[in-house]
């Protein structure tokens, strides 16, 4: 007699996967029986996944049960390209920008917090509150929906960066302190490939470095597309990622690069002027920042980017980790080298 054939094992489903990791760690955390619902995908850069969900209390230790919070996970991919400061590391500087009055995600718990058991989803992770409002920066700069709050942006974008950069540096441990022109310079000498632009930008940036001043925690990605806005203007800051101590006029010029204006002509995100951010930013407490300045770092960050296209795209080609997202930067590289000839003219 034959046996009747049997049907394949189903596939196991991640996303459930992920959500019961979720419920266990915030069920843990806060002591009761939570609910995981309503889990999508965001979209979350090269080099980390981002997930929206509701987490419901259902036991009675929380009280009545049945209170629902809007969160967002946020884990590393495996092979994704790494920065600065990994997610621990980002969870530190998150709890410090809150206390410095930044407007940022409240965080509610991540990889290594007491309580957590490793890399319980994989990779180092964290979770924060869901901020409402909108991220993808061409619907910031032309939907209706903001026409209201895109006057207002820059002069926000300035009062908030001096929050940033009153951030006390004793207060999150390891940020790297490296020399901008030096870093990018060794980058592109282990990529081993010819950009003459590049190399010009590097030179010039050499030969014209502005007297040094007090070192600031800075953002380092501070931009148009890592902003919550709402129709009230801004909301939030997002993506610590890249935060480290270097100059405060770093994140006002790489707000103005032309990469972030999305099409549009205002230089200062696609929203705003030059003398709105600096007039805000001066006004809530910041340092004086020349126009000399700004201009060498709007050429430093220009050349950071394209060099950053290119790490993207030999991540892809290297096989670390597999994205179309991270091949078509690569057609970056050279509207980059574009905007650098541009700024040094």
């Amino acid at each position: 007699m034959t046996s009747a054939p049997t049907s394949p094992s189903p596939e196991p489903d991640p996303t459930a996967a992920l959500a019961g990791s979720l419920a266990d760690v915030l069920g843990r955390h806060w002591g009761a029986t939570t609910r995981i619902d309503d889990m999508r995908r965001l979209s979350g850069g090269a080099s980390r996944e981002t997930w929206a969900f509701r987490a419901t209390s259902v036991g009675e230790q929380r009280g009545s049960g049945g209170s629902s919070l809007d969160l967002v996970l946020q884990r590393e991919r495996p092979g994704g390209v790494r920065h600065s400061v990994g997610l621990g590391r980002e969870a530190a500087v998150l709890r410090a920008a809150a206390t410095a009055a930044v407007p940022v995600p409240e965080l509610i718990l991540a990889d290594g917090d007491p309580g957590t058991d490793g890399h319980r989803f994989g990779s180092p992770w964290l979770i924060t509150a869901f901020v409402p409002g909108e991220t993808i920066a061409r619907r910031i700069l032309r939907d209706d929906r903001y026409r209201a709050a895109r006057p207002r942006l820059a002069g926000q974008c300035g009062t908030v960066l001096a929050s940033v950069h009153r951030i006390p540096m004793a207060s999150v441990d390891g940020l790297d302190a490296d020399d901008p022109v030096t870093q990018y310079r060794d980058l592109i000498d282990q990529l081993g490939q010819p950009h003459p632009a590049f190399e010009l930008g590097l030179r010039w940036l050499e030969a014209n470095r502005p007297p040094p001043v007090e070192p600031v925690v800075v953002h380092g990605d501070f931009r148009n597309g890592n902003l919550v806005v709402g129709v009230d203007g801004l909301r939030a800051v997002l993506d610590w990622e890249l935060a480290h101590v270097g100059e405060p006029a770093e994140d006002l010029a790489w707000l103005c690069l032309r990469a972030w204006r999305f099409g549009s002509e205002l230089p200062v995100g696609g929203f705003g002027h030059r003398d709105e951010l600096l007039d805000a930013y001066g006004a809530a407490g910041g340092c004086a920042i020349d126009d000399q300045r700004l201009h060498w770092w709007e050429i430093m960050g220009t050349l950071r980017w394209g060099v950053i296209c290119i790490v993207q795209t030999v991540t892809h080609r290297a096989g670390l980790a597999r994205s179309v997202e991270l091949a078509a930067i690569g057609r970056r590289v050279c509207e980059t080298e574009r905007d650098l000839l541009d700024l040094l003219e």
